[in-house]
């Protein structure tokens, strides 16, 4: 009886691993043979677990979606690893959440078994949160959003750009990125007939879905890597291009990859992709980045960083 319940429970696990299982795989996997597996399913079903099967030569067995959420088996790393994402998510920039995920901690916690608790709980006791100050996003809105990107479904919203334009898009939506402190969605623009990529939390109303598209080819196999380079320079009057005297590894792990793009030259030195409406802003940027730089573009910026030189200078003569 014993090996049983662990047999069912190995097999529920694998079933949560997978989307889909052949009987045979199953059985492979636990042992045992097909038969075996068979019945397994069967006791599965009776306590409730939805286990769809399909015959033929790619049938298999699925854990559907049911009525109510199904336990779910974990692992000691996977455990702690979601005890530690809730926490995050208590403090991250999805607006509402903070509660549910304490609420879904407390309930994670009270089945831990004492060694993962003590993990989890010395990690929290060691640790203090910095709220974000930046705005929230609605998770009902990514949540609309995630499921067109799957669907390939077409999203139509109302949207606020940097400069408090208004507008009404219509996109056909790819990719949903996350940063530390923001949401992106990169979608084809069917009004501009272009990729954008929109900031969610200027998203001003719920998405609407409408007709299926045919996916188009991305604009770039590295999406992340598109989003930095499009919102740290696209949309800004001033664009400058500074060679760092430093590794891109070194320069990166310092900079937010929304503020700019690193673009790799050798091992000792790198470019830096960044824009803003402000010389001053640029200037003040990249000179307390800690490197030695050279400005290549625009030419003006090297004159505004002269005259800041000239002005920083006078303000450290002592007085006479």
């Amino acid at each position: 009886m014993l090996e049983t319940s662990a047999r069912l429970l190995r097999l529920l696990s694998m079933l949560q691993l997978r989307r889909d299982w052949s009987g045979a795989d199953l059985a492979e996997r636990l042992d045992v043979d097909v038969r075996t597996v068979r019945r397994d399913i069967d006791k599965l079903r009776s306590l409730g677990y939805p286990v769809r099967s399909a015959s033929g030569t790619s049938g298999g067995y699925r854990l559907g979606a049911g009525a109510a959420l199904p336990p779910l088996l974990l692992d000691d790393e996977e455990a702690v690893a979601v005890a530690v994402g809730l926490r995050g998510a208590a403090v991250g920039t999805v607006a509402g959440i903070g509660e549910t995920s304490v609420r879904a901690l407390l309930k994670l916690e009270q089945v831990l078994p004492s060694r993962l608790r003590r993990r989890v709980n010395a990690l929290q006791s060691a640790t203090v949160s910095m709220p974000g100050a930046g705005p929230t996003v609605d998770p009902q809105t990514l949540t609309v959003i995630a499921a067109a990107c799957r669907d390939h479904e077409r999203l139509r919203f109302a949207y606020r750009s940097r400069d408090e334009t208004a507008s009404t898009r219509v996109v056909e939506p790819h990719r949903l990125v996350h940063t530390p402190r923001r949401w992106y969605l990169v979608a084809w623009d069917t009004g501009r007939e272009d990729w954008r990529t929109f900031r969610v939390d200027r998203i001003e109303s719920m998405p609407s879905s409408g007709p299926r598209f045919t996916p188009r080819p991305a604009p770039a196999e590295d999406v992340a890597g598109y989003v930095s380079e499009s919102v740290a320079s696209a949309p800004y009057r001033h664009q400058a291009r500074i060679l760092l005297h430093t590794s891109a590894e070194r320069a990166a792990a310092g900079m937010s990859p929304t503020a700019a793009r690193i673009e790799a030259i050798d091992q000792h030195t790198c470019l830096l992709h960044t824009g803003s409406d402000s010389l001053d802003e640029i200037a003040l940027y990249v000179g307390l980045t800690g490197f030695d730089f050279e400005i290549l573009d625009p030419p003006e910026l090297l004159d505004h960083i002269r005259a800041l030189t000239d002005r920083l200078a006078r303000a450290t003569r002592p007085r006479r």
